[in-house]
């Protein structure tokens, strides 16, 4: 890669990846720089970045499949690999390099990363924003591939006239679990049927006793996935996608405090998001 370049590893899951690739893509329209992006699968994130969207079509930016080399260098540095890319990102990069751990202290500190970036080669690994982009930015960002915008469609043959969207986090988001109990998703469907009787209520969860009791509750008004709630494999990232492209087509969106789930999908729509919490 050329001067005036970043080369970002977004990490943790599908949200998490997607708001790092479009903050570092503002940071890069910021600095008039190119993005490379360099996509590895692993833990929350099995799949192929070409198993989940179309190819990015706007200009200064490339997103790739990581390689051998770039697990020998290019990869994070932490137990799972030893460390050992530390030291060969530090001589590649002459030292512009920063990792996921350090970017919130940097950010309260008030760091320039505009200045990092301008002028240079530079690596950083991220699974949340460093600068923050417009979020209309979000909306025509990425486009789901084929199989995901099947599914989207499904979802949609259900709608009807009103549709509410809720995501409910639960598995090993402890944060979402003690601050978004279950409770207040009820308690807000039922105010939602009172109010407009005839809607429908579209539950993103990657619990099946969330959906379950959610049935129990609200009967025919809950659109939900009949397959079992997983992220281990390409189908179950390609099921979360499309569940958050059909939440962001929602009226509006019942979140989970601490999951950028809920943020993502009210980010691409433009619709209301209510975090429900105690």
């Amino acid at each position: 890669m050329d001067k005036n370049s970043l080369l970002l590893v977004p990490s943790g899951g599908l949200a998490n990846c997607m708001r790092a690739i479009v903050s570092a893509y503002h940071l890069c329209q910021m600095t008039d720089s190119r993005l490379q992006v360099v996509w590895f699968q692993g833990w929350g994130m099995h799949a192929a970045y070409s198993d989940i969207f179309e190819p990015l079509t706007k200009e200064n930016i490339a997103v790739r499949e990581a390689t051998a080399w770039d697990y020998l260098i290019n990869d994070r540095p932490r137990r799972h690999n030893l460390w050992l890319p530390y030291l060969p990102q530090q001589l590649y990069y002459k030292g512009g390099v920063i990792g996921e751990m350090q970017i919130a202290a940097l950010q309260q500190q008030g760091f320039d990363f505009v200045h990092w970036l301008k002028g240079h080669h530079r690596y950083m690994s991220c699974h949340f924003e460093v600068v923050t982009p417009p979020r209309s930015l979000y909306r025509d960002f990425f486009t789901p591939c084929e199989p995901v915008r099947k599914m989207i469609a499904v979802y949609q043959q259900q709608f009807g006239e009103d549709v509410v969207g809720m995501h409910i986090r639960r598995t090993d988001n402890i944060d979402s679990i003690n601050r978004s109990p279950i409770e207040l998703f009820i308690k807000a469907g039922q105010e939602e049927l009172t109010a407009h009787p005839d809607a429908k209520i579209f539950l993103a969860t990657d619990s099946e006793d969330v959906k379950k009791e959610m049935r129990q509750h609200f009967g025919d008004h809950i659109i939900t996935s009949t397959a079992e709630a997983t992220r281990d494999s390409v189908e179950g990232i390609r099921a979360g996608l499309a569940e958050m492209w059909t939440l962001s087509l929602t009226r509006k969106i019942y979140g989970s405090a601490g999951s950028s789930f809920s943020e993502m999908a009210s980010w691409i729509g433009g619709n209301e998001l209510q975090i429900l919490e105690r």
